[in-house]
């Protein structure tokens, strides 16, 4: 894939939007799961040692103030910066939280239907048997990602069991875009909508299992997910505004473009590693980069978004604010990009 980085320093980029994400005052929740997931990508590309310096210390004074009584879909997205530190560190106190959020997910988590995981963002049962591209990103990917490093096929197993019902239930098999969520009680997928930012939850985890997962042609629902992916990819680029960016609902042209769904989706272009992607990816960088203030902070970003109504209420949701799965989506993207350009 050839990318045009002739006149970009993308190192010095990803440092100020990894310096505005760590001065974020974020809480131990989903938000600041993915943001501190592309602060821990950025180390690993960069070698930068003190993002992970100071991703420990936010971590111990948060452990010292006191974390959550009990985990949710949503807060099992922390997981991902836990993995990193423990991976680098091995110290104890990341392990406990690994393996106690796997618990949760494991055996106390809601299931439904053939033990799919139900998305939950608190201690009540918000919303009874449904599925949400979310979940792949806050709780599969953690899996995934834990079984790989603990060595745990149980975990990679129910991993990619989330990832295969996950696609059988989101994706729609005529267009191979997916939806936001379903409701298995009422077997509809609510508003029927294609936001774009669930896509990118969908795309760019399905694109990270073949770069984590030893041998994964070996495990049959990666033949699966690699399909999806790739017919997902293939409708998604037909999309895509002059901009650059997508729009946060894929096929409605009044969409307003949206900077964390385009990251995402972006992301997975390049690790798909389609040549023929690489004006999308060139398009979506320029897109990017248009929308990175001088400080770091990503802009038109939509804020928190449940499975909306109507169309209405995906293009009503606000974009002034920097948000923490804007920060993250972004830094994926950038470290993707330096990962291919090397």
């Amino acid at each position: 894939m050839k990318l045009d980085l002739s006149e970009i320093d993308l190192k010095k980029v990803t440092d100020s939007v990894v310096n505005y994400t760590l001065g974020m005052d974020l809480t131990w929740n989903w938000p600041c799961g993915v943001a501190y997931y592309g602060v821990s990508r950025a180390f690993e590309v960069t070698g930068e040692q003190s993002y992970l310096e100071r991703m420990a210390g936010w971590c111990a004074e948060y452990i010292e103030a006191g974390l959550p009584a009990e985990w949710t879909v949503n807060t099992c997205a922390m997981g991902h910066m836990l993995l990193t530190l423990y991976e680098q560190t091995k110290e104890q106190k990341y392990l406990d939280l690994i393996v106690s959020k796997l618990d949760y997910l494991q055996n106390r988590a809601l299931r439904f239907g053939d033990r799919v995981l139900q998305h939950t963002v608190s201690a009540k049962n918000d919303f009874p048997e449904q599925a949400w591209a979310d979940t792949l990103f806050m709780a599969a990917y953690f899996e995934l990602r834990a079984g790989v490093l603990l060595g745990e096929k149980k975990l990679i197993d129910d991993a990619l069991h989330q990832f295969f019902w996950h696609i059988n239930y989101l994706q729609d098999e005529t267009t191979s875009l997916w939806y936001h969520g379903y409701n298995h009680i009422e077997q509809n997928h609510m508003s029927g909508l294609y936001w774009a930012r669930a896509n990118a939850w969908a795309a760019y985890t399905m694109s990270r299992v073949g770069k984590i997962l030893p041998e994964a042609y070996l495990y049959p629902p990666y033949m699966h997910i690699s399909s999806s992916l790739r017919d997902q990819l293939a409708a998604i680029k037909k999309l895509q505004k002059p901009d650059g960016l997508w729009g946060t609902v894929l096929d409605h042209p009044e969409a307003y473009g949206e900077v964390s769904a385009t990251a995402g989706i972006a992301a997975a272009m390049v690790m798909q590693g389609n040549p023929l992607h690489g004006k999308y990816v060139n398009r979506a960088l320029q897109g990017l980069l248009d929308n990175i203030a001088d400080n770091g902070r990503v802009l038109n970003v939509s804020g928190g978004t449940a499975v909306m109504n109507d169309l209405a209420g995906y293009l009503g949701i606000d974009r002034k604010w920097a948000q923490g799965w804007g920060q993250g989506l972004a830094l994926a993207f950038l470290c993707a990009v330096i990962e291919q350009a090397r």
